[in-house]
Formats: C-alpha cells, sequence, structure tokens
C-alpha cells in the first residue's frame, strides 16, 4: 500500500475568498489551503480579524504573482461608531475616550471627508504588521508598549458619505485608496475633524485591484463545492494566474522568443510598449508570466510560470 502524500497537490490559481469577520487573514488562508489540499498558498496582504471581503488566496504559481496584488488599489465599505475612540482603532480596542456628538449632519460629514480627498499622510496604528527595527508593531502593542512611527503618504482617491443614523451615531463611508492605506487610522482622523471621535465598527473589502465583490466564494460554499464535486469542482472555481496582472499589457510570443524567454533571456517583440511590464504569452496563448521593458526596447522577463 502506497504512503498518503502528505505535501499536497500542486493546483495552482488564484481563489476570491469572501473573508469571514472573526478569523484572521491566515486561518482563513490555512482554511482554504485545507479545503484544496495544496502543496502551497499564500494570501495577498492581511485583513483585520473584523473584517470581511475580498481576500485573494494563491494557490502553487499563483503565490509568484501576489505581490502585484498586494500593491493594487482596494476599496472598502466601512461602519464607523462617533463618540467613541478605542486604543486599536476599531471593536478590538479598549476603549480609551468618549466624547459628545454634537450638531452632526450629512452636510458636516461630507465636508469633513472632503479634506482627505487625494495624497495624504498617515502614521501607521500600533496595532498594524508595519515592523520597526524588525519588530512589528502589533506585537509592541500586545506588551503595551507604544513608540514613534514615521507618517507614509498614502493616496485617497474616493472618499464618499454613504449614510448617518443620528440614533446610533453611525455613519458609514466608502473608500477607494492606494496600497498602505489604514482605514481604521482614517476613521480615526475624520473623528477628529469632527471633534468628537470615531472607530470601526465593520469593515468590508470591496474591491483589490481587478477583483470585484460579486465574484467572491464563502468557505461555507467551497465545503459544499468538495463535498457535491470533489477537488475537480474546486479547482473549476480558481482564477487563472494572469488575472493578477490585468492591468499590463499583453504581449504575444512566436515559438523562437517563447523558447529564449523561458530561458530567462530577453527577446525582441513587435508591438511592444516603449517602457513599463507587460504579461507575456507563447505561440498559443498560453500565460508565460511577466516582463519589463528594458533600455534597448526588449522584454526581460522578471517572474515566469513553471512550465
Amino acid at each position: 500500500m502506497g504512503r498518503r502524500n502528505r505535501k499536497g497537490r500542486n493546483v495552482s490559481g488564484i481563489l476570491l475568498l469572501d473573508k469571514p469577520a472573526g478569523i484572521t487573514s491566515n486561518g482563513a488562508l490555512q482554511r482554504v489551503k485545507s479545503l484544496f489540499f495544496a502543496q502551497k498558498a499564500g494570501h495577498t496582504g492581511s485583513l483585520d480579524p473584523i473584517a470581511t471581503g475580498i481576500l485573494p488566496i494563491c494557490l502553487g504559481e499563483a503565490t509568484k504573482f501576489s505581490g502585484f496584488l498586494l500593491n493594487a488599489n482596494k476599496s472598502y465599505l466601512a461602519e464607523c461608531q462617533l463618540g467613541v475612540v478605542t486604543r486599536s482603532g476599531d471593536t478590538e480596542g479598549e476603549v480609551v475616550s468618549e466624547r459628545p456628538v454634537e450638531k452632526m449632519s450629512e452636510e458636516r460629514i461630507r465636508q469633513a471627508l472632503q479634506q482627505f480627498e487625494g495624497e495624504i499622510q498617515q502614521i501607521p496604528p500600533m496595532h498594524s504588521a508595519v515592523k520597526v527595527n524588525g519588530q512589528p508593531l502589533y506585537k509592541l502593542a500586545h506588551q503595551g508598549l507604544e513608540i514613534e512611527r514615521e507618517p507614509r503618504t498614502v493616496t485617497i482617491y474616493e472618499l464618499e458619505f454613504v449614510s448617518y443614523d443620528a440614533e446610533s451615531e453611525r455613519m458609514e463611508i466608502h473608500v477607494h485608496c492606494s496600497k498602505g492605506t489604514y482605514v481604521r487610522t482614517l476613521v480615526e482622523d475624520i473623528g477628529e475633524i469632527l471633534e468628537c471621535g470615531a472607530h470601526v465598527t465593520a469593515l468590508r473589502r470591496t474591491t483589490l485591484g481587478p477583483y470585484l465583490e460579486q465574484d467572491l466564494l464563502t468557505l461555507e460554499q467551497l465545503e459544499i463545492v468538495r463535498d457535491e464535486e470533489g477537488k475537480e469542482g474546486l479547482d473549476q472555481r480558481l482564477l487563472s494566474l494572469d488575472t493578477a496582472v490585468d492591468d499590463y499589457e499583453a504581449v504575444q510570443l512566436d515559438a523562437d522568443s517563447s523558447y529564449y524567454v523561458r530561458q530567462g533571456q530577453p527577446v525582441q517583440i513587435s508591438g511592444a510598449p516603449d517602457e513599463g511590464w507587460v504579461r507575456i504569452y507563447d505561440e498559443s496563448n498560453k500565460f508565460l508570466g511577466v516582463g519589463e521593458i528594458i533600455d534597448d526596447g526588449r522584454v526581460a522577463p522578471r517572474r515566469l510560470v513553471a512550465s
């Protein structure tokens, strides 16, 4: 009787998980990895435990392209409690101050939001994975420590008012932002402009790069697919690797150029852009990976899919 393969399957693709609230991103990743019995898996940037929504899980060769998604723009729907500030900026932290919410209105909230559109400076929260001297800030925060952090430049492309409920003193906002943006910090800063303080009570990521909320699958749905259709059914739910770099222009090679690119050599391609990164396809339209236009106009392979 043969020994069972404990390393997992060599399966590649991108799963758009609808992360549930109450678990870490790594916890969600391990659940997916186990469901697919995958040999290799990674996610594309953490969501806080209270957050839900798009968490792309990269399996197999897709892990080579997770960094491109990590750098992608993102959108969130945030529910915020006015009048209360917490240590972590969300419901996970203890309350540190409370202030009355006076003369609040939709117009006043909209005026406050306008002040945060465009490039802004943010100080990363202590409860974050940002490292200082090799130590994640959240580990220091759990020890009761707070250290000075350097501000970072992020871009808020859209910051829209969604709703405000005067009875509960809760507002909802939509945020479309660059990588590295902390919505918790943004909400805290908005609360200070409103002179009452605020923290995040619910957060949902609705877009990430090319991916949309409508294409998500929950852990429960995946379990049903596994039970009814097996691993073949699960594999059919995976997106192709090139969706991770969908915003790059595509170039197609002939057989000779495909051979040299697979050997890691730059090639001249007719019709390629003058600069930047590109998606590379072989003569049969198979995705080979991504490349960069170098100074002499050739396409140099940068990250290739294992053949």
